[in-house]
């Protein structure tokens, strides 16, 4: 694996290093040693798959307000997604800085998330499918979001939205 900064303090770009041959291809996708020696959280808790039946699918942005904050490494195994975080952090340099990445079944590039990071995606492709490891248990109490379309953000998207939750929808606008 190799692991490559982004633009917000303490994210990364997750890519493989592929070993092919007639057969196709083997790669490692995530490793306890190499994620320490970068510096990243890898104790992974939980997995979850989301599957995205259309095109314009939002979802998010979400993230888990302390003691129940999680890094998440963000994968998308079919079709593609636009995914987009945010860093929540009072004190980082980045802080309600976006980054936004397009994430494919055929580029294989992951997303590591920090912990206290907004996180969302929009799907590009119907059929969608996105694996995620996450760092810490989902606490329904402690979870927050943003608005995909909050002014103070800023975030744009490569397609247009047709299809979110009413929670996803409602969340509160940034007062700053």
């Amino acid at each position: 694996m190799q692991f490559h900064s982004t633009p917000l303090q303490d994210a990364r770009i997750v890519s493989l290093e592929p070993r092919t041959d007639e057969r196709g291809l083997f790669a490692r996708s995530f490793c306890t040693r190499e994620f320490d020696a970068a510096g990243l959280i890898s104790r992974m808790v939980q997995c979850n798959i989301s599957y995205n039946r259309f095109k314009g699918t939002l979802r998010g942005m979400h993230f888990q307000r302390a003691p129940a904050t999680e890094a998440k490494l963000v994968r998308c195994t079919r079709g593609a997604i636009y995914d987009v975080i945010v860093d929540l952090r009072p004190g980082s340099p980045t802080y309600l800085r976006h980054f936004g990445i397009e994430l494919t079944a055929d580029n294989r590039t992951a997303l590591y998330v920090p912990e206290l990071f907004a996180h969302g995606y929009i799907t590009l492709t119907d059929d969608a499918e996105v694996f995620y490891q996450v760092s810490g248990y989902y606490t329904p109490s402690l979870e927050g979001g943003l608005r995909h379309d909050d002014p103070a953000i800023g975030i744009t998207g490569p397609t247009e939205m047709k299809h979110i939750s009413d929670k996803d929808a409602q969340w509160p606008l940034l007062s700053i």
